[in-house]
């Protein structure tokens, strides 16, 4: 098997191509977040929230097997990879972060406070991060099982998630998959 494409490349082109990755992992991000505070999210309001779920879940799907193919069908998938993380968790916890915006603005009550945009990407994040400090608790039931979903969702996500970028990864340099070894 021939050296991945970086290797070929000079310190200083190399340092330039990975640099350059990373900056679009970080604009990528940046992009993800500034959108959550600029767009406006109440239009969703007159969505189920079941209805809500799945066309979240259907956008970050269908944004995660297209990175997966981007980094698959990429020159330097290693560094492709980090770019998809940067898209692919932001957009997870800030899908998290409207729906619990969007509960808080249709019932005050679902959590211990209102939550602002701000309150509940803190939220989110501490969920995600399994924290919780405690300052936002989930009260109504439906804030229960989203919560919930998100803890689940988020042990598939680091299990899963990250196991299917490595896969792709392999594929994308043309290593064999990982055999397994008889005893």
């Amino acid at each position: 098997m021939s050296e991945p494409p970086i290797e070929r490349l000079s310190r200083s082109q190399r340092r330039r191509v990975v640099a350059w990755g990373l900056l679009r992992a970080l604009i990528s991000a940046v992009v993800l977040v500034t959108l959550y505070f600029v767009i406006p999210l109440e239009w969703f309001d007159a969505l189920p929230v079941a209805l809500a779920f799945v066309v979240a879940g259907g956008i970050l799907v269908g944004v995660s097997v297209w990175q997966v193919i981007a980094i698959i069908r990429s020159a330097e998938p290693g560094l492709r990879a980090i770019e998809a993380l940067a898209v692919i968790a932001p957009l997870y916890l800030l899908v998290f972060a409207a729906i619990y915006f969007l509960m808080v603005h249709n019932d005050a009550s679902a959590f211990t406070q209102p939550l602002t945009r701000m309150d509940a990407l803190y939220f989110t994040v501490t969920v995600f991060a399994t924290v919780g400090f405690g300052d936002i608790t989930a009260v109504s039931n439906t804030a229960r099982v989203i919560v919930t979903i998100q803890m689940v969702l988020t042990l598939i996500l680091l299990g899963g998630g990250v196991r299917l970028l490595t896969m792709a990864v392999k594929h994308g340099r043309g290593d064999k998959p990982d055999e397994p070894v008889e005893s």
